[in-house]
């Protein structure tokens, strides 16, 4: 059965400030950088109320909020807490909030990669010079891998406070920094969920990986798996050599990659280190329909710079083809790329036009789209295969 653990902190204000890939600018990035330090992703956190300060010859204590852990009878004084003196640099926004007795405290957190671990730094303000039964982290502890699974169990803390309540003494106003270690996270992931930190609200809570990149928060996608068609018929009808004028020499394909219905010409996107894969919806109106994609088609960016395309994902390149499906289809099929710069946001897709042809004397023109990175990005899910169904 589902453990649910329910505190005195979750019925408190909270800020939904969990930041979504590409919206933060890590305004300290180059000290990141020459420090080793990459970061994944940082909040301010939910706000809490403040525990009762009691002031005792001038020394102030203060007893924190249950977090019912009573049966866990371990207890220590933490020693050799790190300050962390760069609060405000790390998070601009709580530069207006007074350091001094404030109702409410904030459970910020940031999530980074150092020395090849993954570390959660948890924030804590202190209400007074000395604060009793504080709880940061048990075996419950980990981050698991919304795409893979994979589960990330707790390695240790700094200071030593592991499955202990605990005792912390500093100047009022100081913000500590609680550290638990996990095992590096690959690059290629994307989304987790963090477990086993009540304190700060930690209980299943989601949180995107940024990944960064010359002070911007990026991150590469994993490559896409797409349903690839087969050839059907090596010619349609005459078994001879390819002529673009005669459309019994094209091949026929099928199986192409189904999704479902969207508005014709809609485009997703997926980058990795070695490719750009965008994916292109197409509304089927026929039975068997002739499609091609030209070698000259390409990306560029605002210096002019072109990514010429290497391939159609299962599909011949420049030349004629057709497609056997059903009317009422909606296909997708994938162009790749040369790899776009992960600072790239904007770019322009050029298709040149097509030449005309003796099928009934077709030809095409050709487009310009200025696309954007982000929403091409956010169309992915659009792209999931949706097998036909038919119903008579």
């Amino acid at each position: 059965m589902k453990k649910i653990f329910i505190t005195s902190l979750l019925a408190m204000i909270s800020l939904a400030l969990q930041a979504q890939p590409n919206e933060v600018k890590l305004t300290y990035s180059q000290q990141a950088d020459k420090s080793g330090v990459k970061e994944y992703a940082k909040s301010v956190g939910m706000f809490v109320a403040r525990p009762e300060v009691k002031t005792v010859k001038g020394r102030s204590t203060a007893v924190w909020h249950m977090t019912n852990m009573d049966w866990i009878k371990d207890y220590c004084e933490a020693k050799g807490v790190a300050i962390e003196k760069d609060y405000q640099r790390i998070f601009p926004e709580m530069a207006n909030m007074p350091l001094g007795d404030q109702p409410i405290i904030p459970m910020s957190w940031r999530l980074t990669e150092e020395n090849h671990e993954t570390v959660l730094h948890c924030y804590f303000r202190m209400p007074a010079d000395e604060v009793t039964n504080l709880w940061l982290t048990s075996e419950e502890t980990s981050l698991v891998d919304q795409e893979t699974g994979i589960q990330y169990r707790i390695r240790r803390t700094e200071p030593d406070t592991y499955r202990k309540h605990f005792t912390v003494k500093a100047k009022k106003g100081d913000v500590i920094d609680l550290k638990i270690f996990f095992a590096p996270l690959p690059e290629t992931t994307k989304d987790i969920r963090i477990y086993g930190i009540p304190n700060w609200g930690m209980m299943g809570m989601p949180v995107t990986i940024r990944q960064q990149y010359h002070g911007t928060a990026q991150y590469y996608d994993t490559i896409p798996q797409f349903h690839k068609p087969r050839l059907l018929k090596e010619h349609m009808s005459e078994n001879k050599p390819y002529d673009r004028q005669n459309w019994n020499t094209w091949k026929v394909m099928t199986d192409a990659h189904l999704i479902k219905p969207l508005a014709d010409g809609t485009m997703a996107l997926w980058r990795t280190p070695e490719a750009t894969y965008l994916a292109i919806g197409y509304e089927q109106n026929w039975t068997t329909e002739y499609w091609s994609f030209e070698y000259d088609t390409k990306l560029i960016d605002e210096t002019g710079h072109q990514y010429r395309l290497r391939e159609v994902l299962g599909l011949p390149l420049d030349e004629l083809f057709f497609m056997e499906g059903m009317a009422g289809d909606y296909v997708a099929h994938v162009l790749v790329f040369d790899p776009l710069p992960l600072e790239l946001t904007k770019f322009t897709y050029i298709a040149p036009a097509g030449e005309p042809f003796n099928a009934w004397g077709a030809n095409w023109s050709g487009c310009v789209l200025p696309l954007d990175v982000q929403t091409l990005r956010q169309n992915q899910k659009r792209f999931e295969y949706h097998p036909r169904v038919i119903v008579k």
